[in-house]
């Protein structure tokens, strides 16, 4: 999390008062501000999808065909290979 005086960019976003009313309760039930709440509650929230994005879970059935698909050798696919070694527009 930034230090408040590296903070030098502002996000603003329009909410319903019913929002903004359930906002500044979690806030005063973690003894903070609500920009501070909403702030830390977006980062953990991205956090999370990008980690979905980097790590995936497997089980152990899975982990040993995920294994073996990576130690088996390349397939041959004979139109990629086509497509390789056919001059191009820039040959």
């Amino acid at each position: 999390m930034p230090a408040p005086s590296n903070r030098s960019e502002k996000l603003d976003i329009r909410i319903t008062p019913e929002a903004k009313q359930l906002l500044q309760q979690a806030a005063k039930e973690r003894h903070t501000s609500i920009s501070q709440f909403v702030l830390e509650s977006a980062l953990n929230s991205a956090s999370a999808v990008l980690a979905e994005r980097s790590r995936f879970m497997l089980d152990a059935g899975q982990w040993e065909a995920f294994m073996e698909a990576l130690d088996s050798p390349p397939r041959r696919h004979a139109r990629m290979e086509r497509l390789l070694n056919e001059p191009t527009c820039l040959d």
